[in-house]
């Protein structure tokens, strides 16, 4: 068990699930158990640990709490009227507790949210691993391939029925026909996103118990091997929920399948992560362990520390840690105004507190034009938050504009961690506090190695950098380009920057025809003493034809990198800005080509 600040001194009370009717390795449903065990916890006065004797338990939605919660990033009202979550781990309002689970697994069945933490404090959740009897993935791989149709085997989890050529996915209370897929590659360990081959084939037939054959008028472009995972698009629930709560600590966690989006952090403070495991059980041979994001973090504050930790097999982000940005819909006096929710999948909740601090937006530049501090706040509706300030607002605001509550923004740690086998992104970060990425290890991004975005017109994902440094990873055959600063700014202006202080630093990049960085509206970029291989540098491929790609940026230093291979094309291509705007040392041998 870890070392904390509330177990010293004296010892902590034990609350042991097996003694409210658990039983391990049984098959039976746990969740009223639990239940009780959790009520004794919140009886005690002071620290408690909630132990589970190791074994197997198992956690089924029929008796499991049905609460209604408003996630970031999750379904709109259109896509999932529902806002319900079937919870298999209830803990609200609770302190100073300790989840012991001893090498435990919870295993969980039909669409469930595994874990909630609402309005608690001083949380840890040690030692326990996390599993779906027949997860919301279905899985097939290829055996056979013929002129017009594919053999495939089903996985021994992924149950369905056949009627009539057309293929449906059952589980327990659950089915889908259709949704997004991904294709896996187990020789090269990737994953990218395809079309569903089970509703492009036009007719499939069984040729025996798992296994089938889809038949196509052109056959996909695959090879025999290879694994499609298939989901429906509905994120109606998330792993873990961890909610107005502070300081939660999970270590030595491992999570082999979470529906939804991953561990959801919203409107909490100091959230650590050390030593989780996030992958498919290698025992059940299936091949993703997520049906969205690994982890996912929406307004938060005081720190985000993910460590020594291995992401491997999602079906969207690994890390994705970010504010929102609401969009001024309306000004019914001198000191309000009314903000509006505008992306689909995040609403219901109200984003402000009296006393925070909010930023106004320019929609188009995405630079911040005023501050000031929330007095009250009001939610008007599921997707309208009636603000009012403690002074007047400021003049010539306009459409497309927005806020952020720059309150809820986290410094941000992720150190020593392994990422593998992720369709898109391996880290997602926007928060205007320090950042450190170090020490990693990023092999096959389907996407960017690492992403700085922020916008308010798509996702409406906030906001700007102001302190970030990438040092000592290691990049290996990842998407283009491989660090990619993208603010998603329409008005560009060298004077006007989005983000700052940018630092790439001793950085190991094994590229596969693609460039290490394309940043814009950046000002305070440095690249420094990188090491960068690549045998395909010199292909044909029109991002291979530069190293570098800077638009609108300021005060960069491209100084001390090393880049091996002879035949690459050592260009750097700036966009927007002069070249008095870059420094770039002599040793390297590059060439600036100004668009």
């Amino acid at each position: 068990m870890p070392n904390n600040d509330f177990n010293s001194g004296h010892a902590n009370k034990v609350i042991r699930v097996t003694d409210y009717g658990a039983i391990t390795d049984s098959g039976q449903d746990a969740v009223i158990a639990v239940r009780k065990a959790i009520e004794a916890v919140k009886a005690i006065d002071g620290p408690v640990v909630l132990e589970f004797p190791r074994g197997r338990y198992d956690f089924f939605p029929q008796h499991a709490a049905k609460i209604p919660y408003y996630i970031s990033n999750t379904t709109s009202e259109e896509e999932n009227s529902d806002i319900t979550k079937t919870i298999g781990l209830l803990f609200k309002g609770i302190r100073y507790l300790t989840v012991e689970g001893h090498g435990s697994l919870f295993m969980f069945h039909g669409k469930m949210t595994m874990i909630v933490l609402d309005e608690c404090h001083h949380i840890i959740l040690n030692n326990f691993s996390t599993d779906f009897e027949r997860p919301t993935m279905s899985e097939i791989t290829v055996e056979e391939m013929g002129s017009h149709y594919l053999d495939v085997r089903t996985h021994d989890d992924s149950w369905y029925s056949l009627e009539e050529g057309k293929l449906s996915w059952i589980g327990e209370g659950w089915y889908y026909t259709d949704g997004p897929a991904q294709e896996y590659d187990p020789l090269k360990n990737t994953t990218w996103r395809v079309p569903n081959l089970v509703t492009t084939a036009i007719n499939i037939e069984q040729l025996e118990p798992s296994k089938l054959r889809l038949h196509f008028d052109h056959v996909p472009d695959t090879k025999v091997g290879n694994v499609f995972q298939m989901r429906d698009g509905i994120r109606d629930q998330v792993g873990i929920f961890i909610h107005q709560s502070t300081s939660i600590t999970g270590t030595s966690l491992r999570f082999h399948y979470m529906h939804g989006i991953g561990i959801v952090g919203q409107f909490s403070e100091n959230l650590m992560f050390d030593s989780i495991l996030l992958a498919p059980r290698p025992e059940t041979g299936r091949t993703c362990a997520a049906f969205a994001d690994f982890m996912h973090f929406s307004s938060v504050k005081g720190f985000v520390r993910i460590l020594n930790s291995h992401f491997e097999g999602a079906h969207d982000d690994a890390v994705n840690v970010h504010g929102t940005h609401l969009q001024i819909v309306d000004q019914p006096a001198p000191r309000q105004i009314v903000v509006r929710y505008m992306h689909g999948q995040t609403y219901g909740f109200n984003g402000f507190f009296p006393g925070d601090t909010i930023d106004f937006v320019r929609g188009n530049s995405l630079t911040v034009y005023d501050s000031h501090t929330v007095k009250h706040s009001e939610q008007i509706n599921m997707r309208d938050i009636l603000l009012t300030l403690e002074r007047d607002l400021p003049e010539g605001f306009e459409a497309g504009d927005a806020v952020e509550n720059a309150s809820w923004t986290p410094e941000v740690e992720i150190r020593n961690n392994r990422f593998l086998r992720i369709p898109t992104r391996g880290i997602l970060v926007m928060t205007r506090k320090k950042v450190v990425i170090e020490d990693n290890h990023f092999e096959g991004m389907g996407m960017s190695g690492i992403l700085i975005g922020d916008d308010a017109k798509s996702w409406y994902e906030s906001g700007m950098v102001n302190n970030v440094t990438i040092r000592h990873n290691r990049f290996i055959h990842c998407g283009t380009p491989v660090i990619h600063i993208a603010p998603e700014n329409e008005v560009i202006a060298l004077d006007n920057p989005v983000h700052r202080n940018i630092r790439i630093v001793d950085n190991k990049f094994d590229l596969k025809d693609n460039p290490v960085l394309h940043a814009k509206s950046t000002q305070g970029l440095q690249v420094l003493n990188n090491d960068v291989v690549g045998s395909a540098f010199a292909g044909n491929s029109d991002a291979a034809r530069f190293v570098i790609e800077l638009v609108a940026c300021s005060e960069v230093v491209i100084q001390g990198n090393n880049f091996t291979e002879s035949e690459l094309h050592k260009n750097v291509q700036i966009r927007f800005m002069e070249t008095e705007s870059v420094l770039v040392s002599p040793e390297q041998d590059l060439n600036i080509h100004h668009e």
